[in-house]
């Protein structure tokens, strides 16, 4: 088989064959950083629930609530790592440059806003949840140490997904998987104790996050600063209220789309702390052990986007669809697998984190749920990360809305409470949620109308020649 024509910072496949092989050398390494994430967030909530399950319960919600910052930081990622892709697809490395810097100063910015409110508002915000006091007291300690210095998560969102929109992958990987070890040799120490180093609970679990994130902060700017493409240049420092208009444009939808997601999910949680402690406990611990499936999804989803937002800025509609397709294809393949696994070992996988036989029964059962709906979530996560791609960031936003509001919270208070089917019932709704938006998103995708053309740059040829030159080369290497 002849190997792939890079030109421009784009690859020229000759076959389906050379763009699976593509897709899957992108796909891999996100994929990896994934699985360390989640690896991480299985291991802290392994040694918190060591503590108690009030503290598995109090990290949960402070989670819920953090996810929208994250929804936040998350959107200036996309936007930068959509723009990035579309400039260098397009043959504009300098705009690229540009951009990326300026997504990092919308980071700091939004950071320091964050931080702030967390500092005024974090046990009002819990206090929404309708927590016990336990769990209230725990969770605002919690949040206050982590959240302050949300800049660290704006920073570390955004630097990576500008390294990703350059088509590198593998750096985020590798800071990844340190970061994540230092987060768990932390963890230990710092919450169960070391030497002379005494035992700080559920303070030491947020702790070790800040100071893995710190790192990971650093190491990230660090490699940002070295890639050819990107490497800072002093003049671009200055606030450009063209680019910034165009992140948050570009980037807004894709907030909207993650907030009504997290508002929801604010709503329908108040729904399962109804059911219980051990329930709410229950909930989050199966949710730690499923996402190990999102990682498969969440991985091929970013090579999705990489790769659609470098055919949409070269022009390339046609090629910008195939990849997109081979994305879904391969991805629903290997959910699938997973979501097997999910059905058939929950209860053994539960069994690590709890001794009570209710609430491990509880755990299986909303995985066997959750790995029924695998191959919907599958097709979610890739058609999302192609339609962002395409700069098409509204309409998953729109979705996102009803399926939240109209389909998943209302099927989480129906099944969940009225009708009695408990944590079961929350599960369906997740997963009946998950499979409706997913057909919609299947719809629009063979009409058609995923791509947004208006805001995609035109081929600039001759943009900063010896730039170009030197970008190519390093965009091959990337691959």
């Amino acid at each position: 088989m002849e190997k792939p024509i890079v030109k421009d910072h784009v690859l020229k496949p000759q076959n389906d064959r050379d763009r699976l092989k593509i897709i899957v050398i992108l796909a891999v390494p996100a994929v990896i950083e994934n699985f360390f994430q989640t690896l991480l967030g299985f291991v802290d909530t392994y040694f918190v629930s060591q503590i108690s399950l009030a503290a598995v319960s109090a990290v949960g919600i402070t989670n819920a609530v953090l996810a929208i910052y994250f929804a936040l930081f998350m959107a200036i990622g996309v936007a930068a790592n959509v723009r990035i892709a579309n400039f260098l697809g397009a043959n504009q490395p300098e705009k690229a440059r540009h951009i990326s810097q300026q997504s990092i100063l919308l980071a700091v910015l939004l950071g320091i806003l964050t931080g702030i409110a967390t500092w005024f508002f974090a046990e009002p915000l819990l206090q929404l949840m309708g927590i016990e006091d336990e769990v209230l007291e725990l969770g605002t300690l919690y949040f206050r140490i982590v959240g302050i210095p949300s800049v660290i998560m704006s920073l570390m969102f955004v630097m990576s997904a500008i390294l990703r929109g350059s088509g590198d992958t593998k750096t985020p990987m590798m800071i990844s998987f340190v970061i994540n070890g230092i987060n768990a040799l932390l963890d230990y120490v710092l919450i169960f104790g070391f030497l002379f180093i005494p035992e700080l609970g559920i303070v030491g679990a947020a702790i070790a996050t800040v100071v893995s994130r710190l790192i990971g902060s650093f190491a990230l700017f660090f490699y940002i600063n070295k890639n050819r493409v990107l490497a800072f240049r002093k003049d671009y420092w200055q606030l450009d209220k063209d680019h910034l208009l165009e992140l948050s444009s570009l980037g807004a939808p894709a907030a909207g789309e993650r907030l009504v997601m997290r508002a929801g999910q604010i709503v329908y949680f108040g729904f399962v702390v109804a059911l219980g402690t051990n329930a709410f406990a229950a909930h989050q611990i199966a949710g730690n052990v499923e996402v190990f499936s999102y990682m498969i999804g969440y991985g091929f989803a970013t090579a999705a986007t990489i790769l659609v937002g470098q055919q949409i800025g070269a022009g390339n509609l046609d090629e910008a669809r195939k990849y997109a397709k081979l994305s879904i294809q391969f991805t629903v393949f290997c959910m699938t697998l997973l979501g097997a696994v999910l059905f058939f070992f929950g209860e053994w996988a539960a069994a690590f984190f709890t001794e009570d036989p209710a609430v491990i029964s509880d755990i299986g059962t909303a995985l066997k749920i959750s790995g029924i709906f695998q191959p919907f979530l599958a097709v979610l996560l890739v058609l999302t990360g192609s339609f962002q791609g395409a700069n098409n960031t509204k309409f998953p936003m729109y979705l996102t809305a009803v399926g939240m509001w109209a389909v998943r919270t209302v099927l989480v208070y129906l099944l969940g409470i009225r009708l009695g089917f408990g944590l079961a019932g929350v599960w369906i709704a997740i997963g009946i949620d998950i499979a409706f938006r997913s057909v919609v998103l299947v719809i629009q995708f063979q009409r058609g109308q995923w791509m947004t053309l208006e805001k995609a740059p035109e081929p600039e040829s001759q943009c900063h020649p010896q730039t170009n030159k030197e970008n190519m080369s390093t965009n091959s290497n990337n691959y």
